[in-house]
């Protein structure tokens, strides 16, 4: 099963407005991902290709980089080979996500991983939107069905961890 996954905004700005925004993905000074709502994406090291990076299960490695390009290569979950990458024409800013499914991740994705991956992006775009106009015109709305997956994953988080005793 093949997945392509596209979002795209038209800013009123020139690229030298969002190549900053890219350029602080994934850092501690990140003003692009959505931090308030989703876990952060992470590089475990400098912007350079084989640099390993990822936010919550998903894991990737970066594979190209440009002051308008930011390209990774899945790593995790297992069953998705492919990439997803945030580039910058003009004043548009598109995220493209083009993988292959198998196994598990045939069912996983359209099920839990799109919605959740879709409203992720949009508000991503929203942050933009935020950071180069000072305001976002149509904030992203989650569906109920978001609402719900967000609120499952909760749930699970909190079951599934060890409490841990205090050595005496």
């Amino acid at each position: 099963m093949m997945v392509r996954n596209v979002h795209t905004r038209r800013f009123p700005v020139s690229a030298d407005r969002l190549v900053p925004l890219l350029e602080t993905l994934g850092t501690p000074e990140d003003r692009l991902w959505p931090v308030a709502d989703w876990p952060p994406t992470r590089l475990d090291g400098p912007r350079v290709p084989g640099t390993p990076a990822g936010h919550g299960p998903v894991r990737y490695v970066v594979e190209e980089v440009s002051p308008d390009r930011l390209r990774c290569r899945f790593t995790a979950p297992a069953g998705v080979h492919g990439y997803h990458e945030l580039t910058i024409d003009g004043g548009t800013l598109t995220h493209v996500l083009d993988a292959s499914l198998h196994g598990r991740a045939r069912l996983t994705w359209p099920l839990f991983f799109r919605p959740l991956h879709d409203a992720l992006l949009e508000g991503l775009l929203d942050r933009a939107e935020l950071e180069v106009t000072g305001r976002v015109a149509r904030p992203v709305r989650w569906s109920p069905y978001v609402r719900l997956l967000r609120a499952l994953g909760r749930i699970r988080l909190r079951s599934t961890r060890v409490a841990v005793k205090p050595a005496s």
